[in-house]
Formats: C-alpha cells, sequence, structure tokens
C-alpha cells in the first residue's frame, strides 16, 4: 500500500534545512529558547565549601551607576587572575579560578555571588571564601543582604553525632531534615554566627555531583529568597500606626456626615477626605512594588522548600516547619497591611462619593430655591408688564381723541360740521377700541413667532441626536 512513498534522502534533508534559513524569525526567539538554559546548577563533588554573598545594588556614585560598579568591581578580580571578564550586558558569569570556582548571577533587585572550593577539610574551620582576597571582598558594591556557608561531607557512621554537631553552629538549636528522598541530611541553625554568616551543613549519603548541586542551589536559593521577602516586614510595621490613624481619622469624618448642617461642613469635610486619599494613595504608591515582591518571593520560598523532599529527623524540626512558623506571621503581616491599604482606599472612595452626592443634592435644593425665586420675579414682572399695557392703551386712545378733538375743530371752523363736541365724544371709544385691536394683534404675531422659533430650535436638537 506504501510502496511508492519513499524515505527522503539525505540530499532532500539538506535542502529542507537549507530552507529553514528563509523563515522569518522573531526577533526575540534566540533570547526566549535560551531562557531555559540560563542560571544553571553548579555541578559539586563532596566534600566542599560554599559561600554565597547577596548584594542589593548600590546606589549610583559619582554619576555612575550601580550596575556599572559592580560589572568593573568582578573585571578587577577576573583581571587579578589573569582570566576573561563577563560581557557588559551579561546577566551572569561563571568561571574557575584554579582554586574556586565564581558564579555570579544578576537578578532584578540584587546579585549573588557564590564561591565553591572542593577542599576536604574539618567542618566549619574554612568556607569557600578562604581564597577570596579580602581587599576584594570588602569592596563589594552594594549592601549584603544574605550571607551563607555550607559545608558539604561525607556521611559515614563516625559522623559527629547530634550533641557533638551545636559546636559547629556555636551552641544555637539546630534545626535538621532528611533531603532528596533520604539521600542526604541537612543541619541548621539559621542563626547568623560570629563571622556574620548563616551555616548549612550537608551530610552527603547518595547523592551524586549533580544532585548535590541542585540541593546546594535549593539551599541558597531558598535563604536569599526568604530575606528578600522579609525586605518590606519593616515596612509594613513602620505604617501600621500610619493605617490605624488613618482609619480612625476616616471613621470621625463618616460620623460628621451625618450631622452636617451647611454646604460650608461639606466642602469642609471633602476637603479633609481629598487630603487623607492623597496621603493614602502615596502610602500605596511607595510600598506597592515591595509588597507585590514579598508575595512573589515568598512564593519561591515554598517552591523551594517543596523541592526538598524532607523528611523529618526524630525530634528536630525541618526547614519546612520552622518556616513556616517564623515566616508566614511576617508575610502574612506585610499581606494585611496591603489589604488595610487597599480597603481604606477603598472607603475614602466611597465615603467621598457619599459626600458628593449630599452636596449635588444641596446644590439642587439651593437651585430650585433660586428657580422659585426667579418664577415671583417673572410673574411679578409679568403683572407690571399688564398694567403698563393699560395705561399704554389709554395713553394712545388720548392722543388719538386729541388728533380727533384739532381735526373737528378745524372742520367747524370751516363750517364743514356744527357741532365738534360730538365728533370728539364718538371718537374716544372709537380710539380705544382700535387701540385694543391692533394691541391684541400684536401679541398673536409675536406668539406666532415665538412657537415658530421654538419648533425650529426642536428640529435641531433631533438632527444633532440623530446625527451622534
Amino acid at each position: 500500500m506504501y510502496s511508492d512513498i519513499q524515505s527522503p534522502t539525505p540530499q532532500s534533508s539538506v535542502s529542507k534545512l537549507s530552507s529553514m534559513h528563509h523563515l522569518n524569525f522573531h526577533d526575540e526567539r534566540d533570547s526566549l529558547f535560551n531562557e531555559l538554559h540560563t542560571r544553571p546548577f553548579p555541578v559539586i563533588s563532596s566534600p566542599a565549601k560554599i559561600s554565597q554573598l547577596t548584594l542589593l545594588y548600590g546606589e549610583s556614585v559619582d554619576g555612575v551607576d550601580g550596575k556599572l560598579e559592580e560589572y568593573r568591581h568582578i573585571c578587577a578580580l577576573c583581571a587579578r587572575y589573569s582570566l576573561s571578564p563577563p560581557t557588559q550586558k551579561a546577566s551572569c558569569y561563571y568561571q574557575d579560578f584554579g582554586g574556586f570556582e565564581f558564579r555570579w548571577e544578576r537578578h532584578t533587585e540584587f546579585s549573588t555571588y557564590t564561591f565553591i572550593h572542593s577542599l576536604d577539610a574539618p567542618i566549619f574551620e574554612r568556607n569557600g571564601l578562604s581564597l577570596v582576597p579580602s581587599e576584594w571582598l570588602s569592596a563589594l558594591p552594594g549592601q549584603v543582604i544574605s550571607g551563607l556557608d555550607i559545608d558539604i561531607q561525607l556521611f559515614s557512621e563516625e559522623s559527629p553525632n547530634r550533641d557533638d554537631l551545636r559546636s559547629y553552629f556555636e551552641g544555637h538549636r539546630l534545626l535538621s531534615s532528611y533531603v532528596s528522598s533520604k539521600q542526604a541530611q541537612v543541619w541548621t541553625a539559621y542563626r547568623i554566627h560570629s563571622d556574620g554568616m548563616g551555616r548549612f551543613l550537608i551530610f552527603n549519603k547518595q547523592l551524586n555531583a549533580c544532585q548535590t548541586g541542585r540541593l546546594v542551589r535549593r539551599l541558597l536559593e531558598l535563604e536569599t529568597y526568604r530575606m528578600m521577602a522579609l525586605l518590606s516586614f519593616p515596612i509594613a510595621k513602620k505604617i501600621a500606626p500610619t493605617i490605624r490613624g488613618m482609619n480612625l481619622n476616616l471613621a470621625d469624618i463618616i460620623q460628621e456626615i451625618s450631622h452636617i448642617k451647611d454646604l460650608e461642613d461639606e466642602r469642609r469635610l471633602l476637603g479633609q477626605l481629598t487630603h487623607l486619599s492623597a496621603n493614602i494613595e502615596q502610602i500605596i504608591s511607595d510600598t506597592n512594588y515591595r509588597f507585590s515582591a514579598t508575595e512573589a518571593y515568598y512564593g519561591l520560598v515554598q517552591s523551594r522548600l517543596n523541592e526538598l523532599v524532607e523528611s523529618e529527623v526524630e525530634g528536630l524540626q525541618t526547614l519546612n516547619e520552622f518556616l513556616s512558623r517564623r515566616l508566614k506571621p511576617a508575610y502574612l503581616t506585610c499581606e494585611t497591611i496591603e489589604k488595610d491599604l487597599d480597603d481604606l482606599s477603598r472607603r475614602i472612595d466611597r465615603a467621598s462619593e457619599l459626600l458628593r452626592t449630599r452636596m449635588n443634592l444641596t446644590i439642587e435644593s439651593q437651585n430650585q430655591d433660586l428657580l422659585y425665586s426667579m418664577n415671583r420675579r417673572a410673574k411679578l414682572q409679568l403683572r407690571m408688564q399688564q398694567a403698563v399695557e393699560g395705561l399704554s392703551v389709554a395713553a394712545i386712545s388720548y392722543y388719538l381723541v386729541g388728533l380727533v378733538k384739532y381735526v373737528a375743530e378745524s372742520a367747524k371752523a370751516f363750517g364743514l360740521i356744527s357741532n365738534s363736541y360730538l365728533v370728539i365724544g364718538l371718537a374716544v371709544p372709537c380710539s380705544i377700541l382700535l387701540v385694543l385691536l391692533g394691541h391684541r394683534r400684536m401679541k398673536k404675531k409675536l406668539n406666532k413667532e415665538n412657537i415658530a422659533l421654538k419648533q425650529k430650535n426642536k428640529f435641531s436638537i433631533r438632527l444633532k441626536i440623530n446625527s451622534v
């Protein structure tokens, strides 16, 4: 059935591959694809000493950016050991410096400096920083937020017992757990020791070099992300009293709304609400990034804890139990403060809307009073106008009768009529009737013009509505 179908020849495969070069690839395709391979875990053979420093970016000094200063500092270390430095746009750098391996990674807010020293030495007598020039370390740009020493030892029956291990952690209470499906055991005290560093001790039972590197990376990231997640905790404690004060202030303003007497009180309370809203929005603007970062870092901490696959050591707390009890309350405090800020902002908006509605009603009531007053004035003006119209009829009639009198006297003088008073008497009602008829005709004409103007305006409004 498929006998006519032939498999492609090597020549046709080459032609198909060459045709791929004519496709229009996305500009970011290569970088997005290679993102899977950035920041690989180290390959660490046991025993080993690892030290990591996490530094927040330093501020610009003399116009030099903190990242540029960091790059120059790494170049100085490379020049000292005659090694090729990273490119200026690089975000990571891994290099073997002979006695130790140096790994540098730049993240959004911080950079990590990791030093791996393959050395079989007593526990915590030396660390990954032992071979690094001290003057270079002291000149690192930025602020150290986390420092951690990890000592990896091969597990044996002669390994120190629990009581002896406390001496390596300066007598502090220990935490321990089996990790990676009980292929290794981790010990720590989660304390800053006299050298300014935290300490982790790993007894490797069955982990190979790659598995050990992944375990070390998880522990290093766990400590770094834990500290970064806690950066917002001092901020939360600092602004908590301010938020409580704002809540009380808002409650007082809302209570005063029900006792408002006039428009001046409404304007005063609206001004207070506007000032309160501006303050709360300023706090939200200043803290929103930090609180959002805390949520992200806390999620990473939980992820790294789950990746450890811990098993309990009898009588000791695991890392997950300890951090859940100690770290989670701090995280929840930050989360609560963030929610309080959003809730307070919404309540201020609702109170402002309520007050604006009340002010609109007050203004509408004032407008109604003003319209009523204008209506009364219009009625008075109409009555005055009607009175003036009656007077004008009498005046015009008087002048017409006067004209008729002159005509009648002249006609009597010429002998055309014998009695002028009779003509004048007849002219009085006729003049009044003519003036009234003329006045009525003029009013009808004005009314027709007003009606025509109103209809024209209505028609133009309808055209505008239809066009919209």
